[in-house]
């Protein structure tokens, strides 16, 4: 089902990913979390932006338990724990925050 966005229609996977990751941008995120009931805040942008960084440098998605592990080397162990994560992104940090992110959905995630 595609996602429109600032006027152009994106592609998206049967579980709403994004298929073509060159075409984020940050709106898709605000776009998708209204679709979830979430209104985006600094805290999500901050592992949303993470999740982006670290897809750069590894070109994977981490599964749940590497997020956790990286946010709390990265930002600190008040961050870098599954509570904080779900209470951010209640569907689950990996494949919810990793879908407004643009990225593929993490491995090992059902």
């Amino acid at each position: 089902m595609p996602i429109e966005v600032n006027g152009k229609s994106l592609e998206t996977d049967e579980e709403g990913y994004l298929v073509n990751l060159a075409e984020w941008e940050p709106e898709i995120a605000t776009i998708m979390a209204k679709e979830d009931d979430l209104e985006l805040t600094d805290e999500h942008w901050e592992i949303i932006n993470f999740l982006r960084e670290y897809y750069d440098e590894y070109q994977i998605a981490p599964a749940v338990r590497v997020l956790t592990k990286a946010v709390g080397k990265k930002l600190g162990k008040e961050k870098g724990n599954s509570k904080y994560l779900y209470a951010l992104f209640p569907y689950g940090p990996g494949k919810q925050a990793c879908r407004f992110a643009g990225l593929p959905k993490p491995t090992g995630c059902i």
